[in-house]
């Protein structure tokens, strides 16, 4: 008797405690739906992030468990001999039966998708001891399967700025593309000042037979950085097809500063991911801003393609046409996602569209053909710049619908902290910073507010769309930075007394720059929470479905309390046929899955280190189960926890 009552008391601490989720679970799969790989990116070529997989659902989804985890052994916390800090944001792509994949370091590699075991690993001996701008990262790799040979390669672009064409079977690089299976993009498109100030980051765009690649630039640094030319080459033999300088159309031949190719240096550049719809042989290209990024005094007209969405002819790089989302960026809100094609219904009918999500939490949905706006868009007036030299627009552009993701405003009133004293230090910060709202100019050796800050808004991570249910989900960071224009004769002694606050040159104009988060003596945010949301749009009227904070302070406070503030998340969605909506990004060390519909949180799996990526998933045959697969492995300039692991999910 007293043995069964302690067996009993022992199960009833079980349930309480939490301990009895642990126990071994057997539940049954279902294996009647359908089946589907993940090909590229965004799953399809204008990346919806959309997987018709219903084998996970609402009911069971709370049963997920890891089923394998890969270590790449590729990461650096920006000390030890590598100077530049991981950013693990690759999101893998299946084909047929291999996951492939890049880590921080370029490697590639390819894995058995159900068990997790290498098949091959491709080096492309990176030098580690460059000063990478946009830290060590890659967000992954292309695939391109040539119709007359069969022959199937992988593309992947390098941190030092190369283009690598490996056979998709075997890894080793294809001898008959470029030189020994390579091309170096950074001669043709201007020299660096240093390893690391051109980089490739995003993985590259396939329009038919082509490869097409843009860059990553470090934009603060100088006028006449590298040219973020766009070009296209033959996936068969790396000749050079086309190329898209982003100078304004009618004055490439200016007596500008030109690369040794031709290219116009410190051009807007094209750093996040493209789409392309084969059917209309349109490539989708999100754009920067020109060099600088917060004095535009000496741009000339460069902004012309800047902070746009451009619709390219494929075939031939000739600009279909071009919507621009931010005039005469003088904030850094470049075009930081891939854009998304789509359908939605409108008025009765199916349109083709182009949905492009931005830093201000802007959401521009464009119909496909002709960049016209489905839901209207208003040209507001902005306050405008004294600085000398500057050419502010008098007007940007807002879209009528969606609303906006983040609040574009915040007073002394809002001053938030988790103590008295906290706040006040907040309180008294935001009087003295000058702010007249979203697009308000920088001043010079006067600090002013950017609300949102260039962190997002959106960022790279992008949106997923349930074509059926016709929802958009995005998630959005909302914090608040300080921006402050130097004068010449004060930025050494500005940059010598922060050491550890983004300091830049501006090398060719008259002022240097300083920026950085708003926050308190306790390095905690001066505005207020949530720090990061997700969000549902409904597509047929432009309106919220929901709205939630995202992510929890767990791995951000001194104590592991995991409080629902919502924190800033770097990564994007992936979004099912069976209503769920998967995401890591928040720098809580979890992927998460919701209901689509509601936005009702149903479960979160304990990462190794930090989701900032965005999942795929999968499931091969008829008699598999369905995978879901994130990379975990930090961000280093976010804070979140440095790992290298590769980690799937699947039903046990």
């Amino acid at each position: 008797m007293k043995r069964q009552r302690l067996v009993l008391i022992l199960l009833v601490v079980l349930i309480l405690t939490g301990i009895w989720h642990y126990w071994p679970v057997r539940i049954d799969v279902a294996l009647d739906g359908p089946t589907a790989v993940w090909p590229s990116y965004g799953n399809d070529p204008g990346g919806s992030r959309y997987s018709p997989l219903t084998q996970i659902t609402r009911e069971n989804v709370q049963h997920l468990e890891a089923a394998w985890t890969f270590h790449t052994g590729d990461v650096s916390n920006g000390k030890e001999g590598i100077p530049s800090m991981t950013a693990f944001e690759a999101t893998p792509i299946l084909i047929d039966t291999t996951l492939y994949f890049c880590s921080p370091f370029n490697r590639v590699f390819a894995l058995d998708p159900e068990t997790g075991q290498q098949k091959w690993v491709f080096d492309p001996k990176l030098d580690l001891k460059g000063k990478y701008a946009n830290q060590l990262t890659s967000r992954g790799v292309s695939y391109w399967k040539d119709r007359q040979s069969g022959q199937e390669r992988i593309f992947a672009a390098t941190n030092d700025g190369r283009l690598i064409a490996l056979d998709a079977a075997t890894g080793i690089p294809c001898a008959d593309f470029g030189a020994a299976g390579q091309i170096e993009l950074k001669p043709d498109a201007g020299d660096e000042l240093w390893l690391g100030e051109y980089q490739v980051t995003s993985p590259p765009g396939i329009a038919g037979d082509l490869v097409v690649v843009g860059s990553a630039i470090s934009d603060s640094q100088r006028v006449d950085c590298p040219s973020g030319v766009v070009r296209a080459f033959d996936a068969r033999t790396g000749a050079l097809r086309w190329a898209w300088d982003l100078a304004p159309p009618d004055s490439v031949d200016k007596q500008r500063p030109k690369s040794r190719a031709g290219y116009v240096l410190g051009t807007p550049n094209v750093w996040a991911q493209m789409a392309y719809d084969p059917a209309r042989d349109l490539l989708f290209v999100p754009t920067g801003n020109p060099s600088p990024d917060f004095y535009g005094g000496q741009r000339d007209g460069l902004d012309y393609y800047g902070s746009s969405v451009v619709a390219l002819r494929g075939a031939t790089g000739e600009v279909a046409w071009h919507f621009q989302t931010v005039h005469h960026d003088l904030w850094d809100y470049d075009v930081p996602a891939q854009p998304t094609i789509t359908e939605i219904e409108h008025e009765g009918q199916r349109v083709p569209v182009v949905i492009q999500p931005t830093k201000m939490g802007h959401i521009f949905i464009l119909h496909e053909e002709t960049g016209e706006p489905i839901f209207g868009v208003e040209e507001r007036p902005v306050p405008q710049s004294i600085v000398p030299g500057e050419q502010t627009s008098p007007t940007q552009p807002f879209p009528i619908k969606p609303p906006s993701l983040v609040p574009h405003a915040v007073s002394p009133d809002d001053a938030w902290g988790i103590l008295w004293a906290d706040r006040g230090d907040c309180r008294e910060k935001l009087e003295k910073i000058h702010f007249e709202g979203i697009f308000t100019p920088p001043r010079v050796d006067e600090p002013t507010l950017m609300y949102p800050g260039c962190a997002g808004g959106s960022n790279w991570g992008g949106v997923a769309v349930d074509p059926e249910r016709q929802i958009l989900i995005a998630n959005a960071i909302n914090l608040a930075w300080v921006v402050t224009l130097i004068s010449r004769d004060k930025y050494d002694e500005v940059k010598k007394n922060n050491p550890h606050t983004e300091v830049v040159p501006q090398d060719g104009t008259p002022y240097g720059m300083r920026r950085d988060v708003l926050a308190s003596s306790l390095d905690l945010p001066c505005n207020p929470p949530p720090w990061g949301t997700y969000t549902a749009i409904d597509l047929k009227t432009g309106d919220f479905l929901w709205q939630k904070p995202l992510g929890t302070v767990r791995d951000l406070a001194p104590l592991p309390i995991p409080i629902k503030y919502g924190v800033p998340n770097i990564g994007g969605s992936v979004v099912t046929a069976s209503g769920l909506a998967f995401i890591g990004a928040t720098l809580d060390n979890y992927i998460r899955a919701f209901d689509i519909e509601t936005g009702k949180e149903l479960w979160k799996g304990r990462l190794p280190a930090g989701g900032q990526a965005t999942p795929m998933t999968y499931r091969l045959r008829p008699d598999s189960k369905q995978f879901v697969v994130i990379a975990a492995g930090g961000h280093g300039h976010g804070g979140s926890t440095l790992g290298d692991a590769v980690v799937a999910y699947t039903l046990p």
